[in-house]
């Protein structure tokens, strides 16, 4: 299927494992619509749609599940539409985004009004949309995105109110029914006093309050639910209390339909049921918002309001209104609000946020900042380059957020079992009942029993295992500088055996000088120098770089310029005919380099990268070149050996340079030589028993990380990179990596207990429920304890997942900066 675009939407109406199933066998099902991912925990849903007509039919048949899409609507002042044409094509540029529902354009009033799916498209993709057409627009009223932490504690608030009110109604049908199981002198006083048709009287009408109150929202999803085909936990609790409930009303108004010995009132469990589950359901909200801590934390650092200068007279004004090419003043302590470039004046910004690294950096005329970071004691002004949905904090938001609603491997098993899980439980519970009624027990024990069932096997634990922990654990890792772009990458870091490196620009600073030059008899080294200088400051490679500021002063123009990748380069230098490069390069084009090899062995086994210069067609000097190692290398290699893992080195260096460095960091396995298409076999060759992980940073690394199990970028490194990989690190520490692995196995180590915990629970306690140990130890599970149990399960599988909110960075350096309170991408705990 040609997928036209991917789309994210909120969804409404998610309860546990088995409505996650059914809206994603329902929307799968759905022409043209592919790679669907439901997530509980986030109540979202992604896929992928073949065209963008496809999205009415996936928000119609949400709503036809009972699952409604999130809608949002918004205003927009639009500015400089003048006529009728004007209007229309506001109104297509609009409604052809993704998301957008419906769209009303007010010349009249310069408005528009966007109704527009939640998640799945934003005010500031809209405006961006009208600037495009020249339209620009700003938002007038914004009524749909509302903070998640907010909303799941506005609803967690509204719950605890609904379960104290359930409560104090429930609390005296406890106390009426249960105390006098309990206390029998009890009993006799209520019957002497009161009496029992009273008692049952009462109970009936303070547990009738707490259902039709209260527990009027299980019955208001579940039996809809339930008459669709696809019952969900509301459906369950909805059929367990109503049973309880009518067997309770017949006891108690038609008592001659029931034999004497099985006349007995349930009052008290579907009163508590409700109460329980209520008092879950709070927990459940206020866990689930604070998952969503680390998005909430990134965008605390993007501030409302900026100084623009707007014909050299400074305005304060919205981000929002913010256009790229607007000048902005920032002052000392204020934060950056968008990303771009200096143009006048120097301070010191403190980048730690994207970076990690504790110290400001200056900035001057000419250097980039980015929005979000905080300025120091200077003052200075900018031109906007990117804003909005473009810039860096925007996006490193995005990916944590695609990553946040993604679908693991692991998901897979538990939606093939939860589909089916809750009619399974429902035709569990009957046949529990039928099985007890066939043994001979009475009604009242065959009841209990499937009540018991029924309630006890709600699936919330099982939907909320994995999503909770995939949102806690990838925006931990966000906070430590550690992107996952992509949500399996989460599952596949973890049972990685062999990481591979780039070496330029990953295990070494990325910014060679120039060391030695060695000239063949008959040649003059300014002159050489110069001449190599002014071939190579037409090529962007690092070395090329190093060479061009050790030859300082102005160069000659060359031309006839020519790159051969992984070979070298040639060009024409006032008269002259000059190479640079490798000794295949050389050999390639007949140049004799036995005047030199010698010492060209002898650079490169110093660890040094050595290159040949020729000119005229004669050999006439080798130049060596030094890439530092980074300081952090040797310690982060030496814990990625302490997690079990092997460490390789793939580079285009000689290997007498790359075994050089391997020794000085501890590399295990060095392939050198390596032409950049030939990173990709060299990944083959390197792939064992388990799955290989491949760190890089430029251009020439994008194949390599698009075909290792998980690409994992240095964020210092170009764009292509970034977009080929799976994980970003946002500085070039290699520290990144141990952070990586180590978030990626405490997720999974993670998800395993709370799958481990939820099947376990079910599998243990449904035969429980059903009665097998009545028989020899007349142990029979009250429908309340079930409640209780079931509500705890959920708790405590929230309560698991929040415990990645505490992964601290491996290595003691990154725990020192998070100690001393460094900001990183968002502030550590």
């Amino acid at each position: 299927m040609t997928v036209s675009q991917h789309i994210q939407m909120s969804v409404e109406g998610m309860s546990c494992a088995s409505c996650v199933a059914r809206v994603t066998r329902g929307l799968s099902g759905l022409e043209g619509v592919s790679d669907v991912s439901v997530n509980l925990a986030s109540e979202r849903a992604q896929m992928d749609l073949d065209a963008v007509g496809r999205l009415e039919a996936v928000v119609a048949k949400l709503d036809k599940m009972g699952f409604p899409a999130r809608r949002a609507e918004v205003v927009l002042n639009v500015a400089s539409m003048s006529c009728a044409s004007c209007v229309g094509r506001v109104d297509r540029v609009l409604s052809a985004l993704p998301g957008v529902l419906e769209v009303n354009v007010n010349l009249a009033a310069e408005t528009a009004r966007v109704i527009y799916l939640e998640a799945a498209v934003s005010p500031e993709e809209m405006i961006a949309a009208a600037a495009r057409i020249g339209y620009p627009a700003t938002i007038a009223q914004a009524g749909a995105e509302e903070d998640r932490g907010a909303r799941k504690e506005a609803e967690a608030q509204v719950l605890a109110r609904r379960a104290v009110f359930a409560a104090a109604f429930a609390l005296p049908v406890f106390v009426i029914e249960m105390g006098g199981h309990l206390v029998p002198a009890f009993h006799h006083w209520v019957m002497a006093t009161v009496g029992q048709q009273t008692s049952w009287m009462l109970q009936f009408l303070l547990t009738s309050v707490v259902l039709i109150g209260p527990g009027r929202m299980f019955y208001a999803k579940g039996v809809p639910a339930l008459l669709r085909g696809g019952p969900d936990m509301n459906s369950l609790v909805a059929v367990g209390t109503g049973a309880a409930y009518l067997y309770s009303v017949v006891a108690t108004f038609l008592p001659g339909v029931l034999p004497a010995g099985v006349r007995a009132v349930y009052f008290e469990a579907a009163a508590v049921i409700v109460v329980l589950i209520l008092i879950g359901r709070v927990l459940e909200a206020r866990a689930k918002g604070r998952t969503g801590a680390a998005i909430r934390k990134l965008l605390g650092l993007r501030p409302q309001s900026a100084t623009v200068l707007r014909d050299g007279v400074p305005e304060e004004v919205a981000i929002d209104a913010i256009r790229a090419g607007d000048i902005l003043l920032v002052r000392p302590g204020e934060r950056i609000a968008v990303d771009g470039t200096v143009t006048e004046g120097d301070s010191h910004v403190d980048e730690s946020m994207i970076t990690g690294e504790p110290l400001p950096v200056a900035k001057a005329p000419g250097d980039a900042v980015t929005g979000g970071t905080v300025n120091g004691q200077g003052s200075f002004r900018f031109r906007a380059t990117r804003v909005g949905a473009e810039t860096v904090l925007a996006q490193i938001i995005r990916m944590v957020e695609q990553a946040q609603g993604a679908k693991l491997p692991i998901q897979g098993l538990v939606d093939r079992i939860t589909l089916w899980f809750v009619p399974a439980v429902m035709g569990a519970a009957l046949a529990t009942v039928l099985i007890w009624l066939a043994l001979g027990a009475d009604l009242t024990l065959a009841l209990v029993a499937g009540v018991s069932v029924l309630i006890i096997a709600c699936p919330c634990a099982m939907g909320l295992a994995t999503p909770t922990s995939i949102m806690v654990g990838t925006g931990r890792a966000a906070e430590l500088g550690v992107l996952f772009r992509k949500g399996d990458a989460l599952q596949q870091l973890s049972g990685v055996s062999v990481v591979a490196l780039d070496k330029t620009g990953t295990v070494t600073a990325g910014r060679p000088e120039l060391t030695d030059l060695v000239l063949a008899e008959g040649f003059d080294r300014a002159e050489v120098l110069a001449l190599v200088a002014a071939v190579e400051a037409r090529s962007e490679h690092p070395i090329a770089e190093a060479i061009v500021r050790a030859a300082g002063g102005s160069l000659a123009e060359a031309g006839a310029f020519t790159s051969f990748t992984g070979y070298g380069v040639r060009a024409r230098v006032a008269g002259h005919e000059v190479l640079v490069g490798a000794d295949r390069l050389m050999a390639r084009e007949g140049v004799e380099i036995a005047p030199l090899a010698g010492e060209e062995a002898r650079l490169a086994a110093a660890g040094r990268t050595a290159l040949y210069a020729a000119i005229d067609g004669r050999i006439a000097a080798v130049i060596a070149v030094s890439d530092p190692v980074k300081p952090s290398s040797a310690e982060a290699i030496a814990a990625l050996h302490g997690m079990g893992l092997q460490v390789a080195m793939i580079t285009g260096d000689k290997l007498e340079t790359a075994e050089a460095i391997a020794r000085e960091v501890g590399i295990d396995r060095v392939i050198a030589g390596v032409l950049p298409e030939g990173k990709v076999a060299a990944l083959d060759d390197l792939r064992g028993e388990g799955g290989l992980a491949f760190v890089g940073d430029g251009i020439n690394d994008a194949p390599a990380l698009a075909h290792a199990d998980v690409g994992i970028a240095i964020g210092t490194g170009t764009d292509v990179a970034i977009e080929s990989a799976d994980v970003v690190l946002m500085s070039g520490d290699l520290r990144g990596v141990v952070n990586a692995v180590a978030v990626s196995r405490a997720v999974m180590r993670n998800i395993r207990e709370n799958l481990f915990w939820a099947f376990g629970y079910n599998t243990a306690l449904i035969p429980v429920a059903a009665g097998v140990l009545y028989p020899a130890f007349g142990l029979l599970l009250s429908p309340m304890l079930a409640a209780g149990a079931m509500a705890l399960s959920s708790v405590f599988v929230l309560s698991n997942a929040l415990r990645l909110r505490r992964i601290r960075p491996v290595l003691e350096e990154a725990r020192s900066a998070v100690a001393a309170g460094q900001p990183r991408l968002a502030a550590a705990e």
